[in-house]
């Protein structure tokens, strides 16, 4: 016999955090399948346009300085103060030069921060966001075939947000779904792309 705790299911606060400054985009078609999958489910998204905010992105010496002395800048807070909002992360972005794009770079050197997102001390480090789940939305200009060709590890464009940033900062739980050669795809491939995508943010 099923007990009625077993047909709970958990609704979430989930941040979306969205780098491309095209509204035109296939990332913001899936920015777009991604909120609707996750209203279906009646977890409620929250957007975070990085093109759109009006938000310094890069960390220099002022931001150092009020650091070093013990005060996190307002606007870091801010964001911060989001993360914390949420119990689970969305990105969506496209992979620029086999990275992400320099606004989420910088967004994430601003608010990241030790002792917010994580912590060094004798016995190493210590993620501290405990959010329940993540979502990396990546989309390529190349197809996957490009990248084996030219010899490249497609592992590096997973490396960097999933374990060098979101598993550093102790979120284990990541579902990482790249969309290659978007370019270059028929329409109906776009679509089902959509559909995965859909049906990852329902089931998120």
């Amino acid at each position: 016999m099923f007990s009625h705790t077993q047909f709970l299911v958990c609704k979430i606060n989930v941040l979306i955090v969205y780098a491309h400054p095209n509204p035109n985009s296939f990332n913001h078609a899936i920015l777009d399948s991604v909120v609707t999958g996750l209203k279906q489910a009646d977890h409620t998204p929250k957007i975070k346009d990085l093109y759109t905010l009006s938000l310094k992105i890069t960390l220099d010496a002022e931001d150092f300085e009020q650091i070093a002395n013990g005060k996190t800048p307002d606007d870091i807070l801010k964001e911060q103060q989001d993360i914390l909002w949420a119990e689970g992360l969305i990105f969506i972005y496209p992979i620029w030069w086999y990275d992400c794009p320099a606004i989420l770079k910088g967004w994430i050197d601003r608010v990241f921060l030790q002792g917010f997102a994580f912590d060094i001390d004798a016995d190493g480090i210590k993620g501290l966001l405990m959010h329940k789940k993540a979502i990396i939305f990546q989309t390529t200009g190349g197809t996957e075939a490009m990248f084996t060709h030219i010899g490249t590890d497609k592992d590096v464009l997973r490396h960097t947000m999933m374990e060098s940033t979101l598993q550093f900062c102790g979120i284990q739980n990541i579902i990482y779904k790249p969309f290659y050669g978007v370019p270059y795809i028929s329409q109906a491939d776009r679509e089902q792309m959509l559909s995965e995508t859909y049906e990852l943010a329902k089931n998120f």
